[in-house]
């Protein structure tokens, strides 16, 4: 509970006959109980300027260069308390806080003249943060600084020079990248900090959190934005007042847990073999992943898509009766869409001709380019234009009968595009993805299926959490690098967690593939041990397939997937619970190990996650490793594979390909343990 009262000592003046309004020189803001916070008169917790800001975007990746002509500190002149917050006046503008249950909200009032706010919040040097979006190489940001700005997994040019080093064999897959040049696909002006509460701002403009200070945390927006700060007494009811604010995911299909979705593509034939021979060797199959079910290019990079999104039957014959077929048989088959149109294609004539499309300064169609290709953007903030991707998405995706989609993309709108609504694109860059997320979600919803079908999202930011059902966590490399390949996941899932956006996956062997950059059974095999331990389950045959390990490429692979397909089945009912939690709570289904263990190591435990409140997951994160140093909280754990019990330590445990360490918590209740151990012993067989 947030409350605030008038400071010891200060100076009250009553302002009402009935006291529901009093200037005050102090006020303190507790929350659960504690002193979280003191504003004097006098005192200048905000400051407000004026600035510009260069974008030179390059495949979705940014160079930003600012420049400030003002900054000007605002201080207190008079707090007015009243009955649910107060108000507060500075030299210039002021700003109204509003208190309700566990939730502060601050809006700043009379500073338009302003498009740069600075907010310094009290911070502790024993404090951890966490959050910022969706971040794949820091997990507690604390002495770090962070750019809160949809774009691309990260700088192209840091890609191009990792790329490099692994084509040549140089490689260092344990440094991580700088995060002053980091970039996300899924940024969000959002943290979580160890003293239990968490600061949100409404901004839709680029923010800068940086969390370096000794004593403080600047938050930088470039824009005056109101913002929201809450707490909870565990991080359960933290997550609880966070996703209030930002939404929370519907649960999933209940097919989505029966075993796994193949990635598979080139075509109906293809398609139905791979299928064949994954169940014929004992896999679980749910659902099957054609991203090609549209057509595809061949460019210089490997094979990509041809972005019409209509069924490209030449490649696809007879697919909408194979695809009632197959959900005859239990088995849902699944499509491909983003917001782009390719300009060879007949939708795009239409979208052009009806100036559906995002435009330049000359009014011409905005081309962006795609790794090799230039492509057309549906411009999301006509309605007439939004309607139309929309009905797309019911007729030539749901009405075909697919059970789910990659909504792919949402980070690339340009800063210097015109847009149908007229609005600064700068300010509509960061909700681009949400508001690409909210098509999908429409389009779902008024064809009667959610809860039947499914999307998932690359790209987010605010409003993503309460429109998009699932997110995944994008290009990874087919590597163990820690800041690019299967490592990194797991922080993105864990920060996704701590943003209000509780279901997340990946790509089984990621994705990005390029000449000695290409995936192996070892990798394929360790990263489908770690999916199975997730809310998804789900293939990728990668950028480059001919140069990656699949699914198939062998008897062990096979084999192996057959058993992770089982164990996923097995933890049905767990996963259910799980996701219901999120649905109602939006507490998520991977969590971090301080959620419930206050032991220095957990907050700091970037590459292990609970699955659920029960089950710890350390997924084995470097090439050729047969054993893996586990850390397990203070409580008593059992290992799933020996059924050996374990106290709270760090331990060196065997984990050979196919037995990743993964742990069920003693004390979980009765039908959790023994329905988990048994389920996962018949699986296991």
């Amino acid at each position: 509970m947030i409350s605030i009262h008038q400071a010891k000592g200060a100076k009250y003046e009553p302002l009402s006959q009935d006291g529901s309004r009093a200037s005050v020189s102090a006020l303190d803001i507790f929350a659960n109980g504690k002193l979280a916070y003191t504003l004097s008169v006098g005192d200048s917790p905000l400051c407000v300027g004026k600035g510009s800001t260069d974008y030179k975007m390059s495949h979705g990746s940014f160079n930003i260069k600012e420049k400030i002509s003002l900054k000007k500190p605002l201080k207190v002149t008079e707090i007015v308390m009243r009955e649910g917050g107060a108000d507060v006046k500075f030299e210039e503008g002021g700003a109204k806080i509003d208190i309700k249950g566990d939730l502060i909200k601050v809006t700043p009032e009379g500073l338009d003249a302003y498009n740069r706010m600075y907010l310094t919040l009290p911070a502790r040097e024993d404090e951890r943060v966490y959050g910022g979006g969706e971040n794949f190489t820091e997990f507690n940001l604390r002495g770090k600084k962070l750019n809160v700005w949809v774009a691309e997994h990260i700088n192209a040019l840091q890609v191009a020079k990792k790329l490099v080093k692994q084509v040549f064999g140089i490689k260092n897959t344990q440094k991580k990248q700088k995060l002053s040049s980091y970039e996300t696909y899924y940024a969000q002006p959002t943290f979580v900090s160890s003293r239990r509460y968490f600061f949100h701002s409404l901004t839709t403009a680029r923010a800068e959190f940086d969390f370096r200070g000794k004593d403080a945390h600047v938050i930088k927006t470039d824009a005056v934005s109101p913002f929201y700060m809450g707490c909870g007494r565990d991080y359960e009811e933290l997550l609880e007042n966070l996703t209030s604010v930002v939404g929370r995911q519907p649960e999933l299909p209940d097919w989505v847990y029966d075993g796994q979705i193949l990635g598979v593509q080139g075509g109906t034939e293809t398609m139905l073999k791979k299928y064949e021979t994954a169940i014929k060797t004992g896999s679980l199959v749910c659902g099957i992943w054609i991203q090609d079910w549209e057509g595809r290019r061949v460019t210089a990079v490997g094979k990509q898509l041809f972005w019409n999104w209509q069924w490209d039957e030449e490649l696809y014959p007879g697919l909408k009766d194979e695809i009632a077929r197959l959900k005859a048989e239990g088995v849902r088959v699944l499509a491909y869409c983003n917001p782009f149109l390719a300009v060879e294609k007949p939708l795009y004539k239409e979208a052009s001709e009806k100036g559906y499309c995002v435009k330049d300064a000359e009014g011409k169609d905005y081309y962006v380019k795609i790794t090799t290709f230039p492509a057309a953007m549906i411009d999301l903030t006509n309605k007439d234009a939004y309607d139309w991707i929309k009905g797309i998405i019911k007729k030539n995706i749901i009405d075909l009968g697919f059970s789910g989609w990659m909504a792919d993309f949402g980070e690339y709108l340009p800063t210097d595009c015109v847009l149908a609504s007229g609005e600064d694109a700068e300010l509509v860059h960061n909700t681009w993805p949400a508001l690409w997320a909210k098509v999908n979600r429409e389009a779902v919803e008024e064809s009667g299926k959610l809860g039947e079908i499914m999307f998932f999202t690359r790209a987010g930011y605010s409003d993503t959490p309460r429109y998009s059902t699932m997110m995944w966590n994008g290009d990874n490399h087919v590597d163990f690098s820690i800041d690019f390949g299967l490592p990194s996941v797991i922080p993105a899932m864990l920060s996704l967690t701590l943003c209000g956006f509780g279901l997340s996956h990946s790509d089984i062997g990621g994705y990005t593939t390029f000449m000695n950059l290409k995936r192996n059974a070892e990798l394929y095999m360790r990263w489908c041990e770690m999916n199975a331990f997730s809310p998804l389950m789900r293939g990728h045959e990668g950028l480059n397939p001919d140069l990656n390990a699949q699914f198939d490429c062998s008897d062990e692979v096979l084999a192996h997937g057959a058993k992770m397909s089982k164990i996923h089945k097995a933890l049905k009912p767990y996963l259910k619970s799980a996701v219901e939690q999120n649905a109602r709570t939006g507490v998520g289904v991977v969590r971090p190990l301080f959620f419930y263990y206050d032991e220095d190591r957990a907050y700091e435990e970037a590459y292990e996650y609970l699955l659920g409140r029960d089950i710890l997951v350390a997924p084995v994160v470097k090439a050729g490793a047969t054993t893996r140093e586990v850390y397990l909280p203070n409580d008593k754990w059992i290992h799933l594979e020996t059924g050996k019990e374990y106290g709270g330590g760090v331990y060196t445990v065997d984990a050979p390909v196919g037995e990743p360490p993964v742990f069920v918590r003693k004390d979980a209740d009765k039908q959790t343990l023994e329905l988990t151990l048994s389920l996962f012993k018949e699986a296991a067989k």
